[in-house]
């Protein structure tokens, strides 16, 4: 399977619910690029997209309009700017993220703490390794998003995990930020979202990273190495 496919989509939902909807655009790639559109309060945000011709359906399902297209993490650009473009909305990246607002084909908004009812947590901004990360908690509607940190692609998770946190943040994983929220369900960037008990299989994903990171890496050399 190639890591990352492009030309023709061949799109999957994998998530589904009261309120939004996430698909993977290109089902047989390794990074499972998954894509996200939440509903909060009458308008619709969609998160990191990859498009496909399906996409402008699965949005007019949602209740409400489509407000804004959202870059969560600094390199999931993705087609963010031509899915705005054809809805003739702007993107929105967090007002502290650098390099991704020139690099955008369509009008930028900034946004802070909050976007459209949804809380924006910083879950990473640093230069060693380069990664600008922000998550979207709604709160009431029991949905988190986060792009990058954790993950259900095969990459992510070892064992019987069923959310791993990303193999760069195993020895430190982003407690901090991410600890203590408890949603009904977590949606990824990278794989199908956890749509029941998402608390739960956060909290054990953040306890075990550093934990579970041996059979993580040990696992990634056996796939290198075929």
């Amino acid at each position: 399977m190639p890591m990352k496919s492009s030309g023709d989509a061949d799109l999957a939902v994998v998530d589904e619910f009261d309120g939004g909807v996430g698909w993977i655009a290109y089902p047989d790639e390794t990074m499972e690029r998954a894509s996200h559109a939440v509903s909060v309060d009458g308008d619709v945000w969609v998160l990191d997209p990859v498009d496909a011709p399906e996409v402008d359906d699965l949005l007019a399902d949602l209740d409400g309009e489509v407000a804004g297209v959202v870059v969560c993490l600094d390199r999931h650009k993705r087609d963010a700017a031509a899915i705005a473009t054809r809805h003739d909305v702007p993107v929105y990246v967090p007002d502290w993220m650098t390099g991704v607002a020139t690099k955008l084909d369509a009008p930028v908004e900034r946004f802070g703490r909050e976007l459209g009812g949804l809380r924006a947590i910083t879950v990473r901004d640093s230069s060693l390794p380069p990664w600008q990360e922000v998550a979207l908690y709604d709160e009431d509607g029991g949905t988190l998003y986060v792009p990058e940190a954790v993950g259900t692609c095969s990459y992510m998770r070892t064992g019987d995990e069923t959310l791993g946190v990303h193999p760069m943040l195993r020895l430190t994983p982003p407690r901090r930020e991410l600890g203590g929220l408890d949603p009904e369900r977590v949606l990824v960037g990278h794989g199908a979202g956890v749509l029941t008990d998402g608390g739960r299989a956060l909290a054990e994903a953040l306890d075990t990273a550093r934990g579970n990171a041996p059979g993580l890496y040990v696992d990634s050399l056996r796939s290198f190495l075929g």
